[in-house]
């Protein structure tokens, strides 16, 4: 019989309700994982170049960001289409 995976933590990343609306974020910053997902895995942009665009996160950062999301990618991906520019604007919408 085999084991059941580990539930690894995730070091850089928190999640609290009055943050980013309970997305998870790097830790320490208001940077939400759904951010690296989509610059790094949607956009193309390289770990080494966000963290130059983006100084105050660090390398483990993002890739412990990428971790997360590959952990729980069916939650981060809702979160994505969540907070895509029309959803919020629709909203605000009275």
């Amino acid at each position: 019989m085999s084991k059941p995976a580990l539930k690894l933590r995730n070091p850089h990343i928190e999640t609290r309700k009055n943050l980013c609306g309970g997305s998870p974020v790097i830790a320490g910053t208001k940077f939400p994982v759904r951010s690296v997902v989509s610059y790094v895995l949607r956009q193309g942009v390289t770990p080494e170049e966000l963290v130059a665009e983006f100084p105050h996160i660090s390398l483990a950062q993002v890739h412990d960001a990428l971790s997360y999301y590959y952990d729980n990618q069916k939650d981060v991906d809702e979160d994505l289409v969540a907070n895509t520019e029309d959803n919020v604007r629709a909203q605000l919408q009275p």
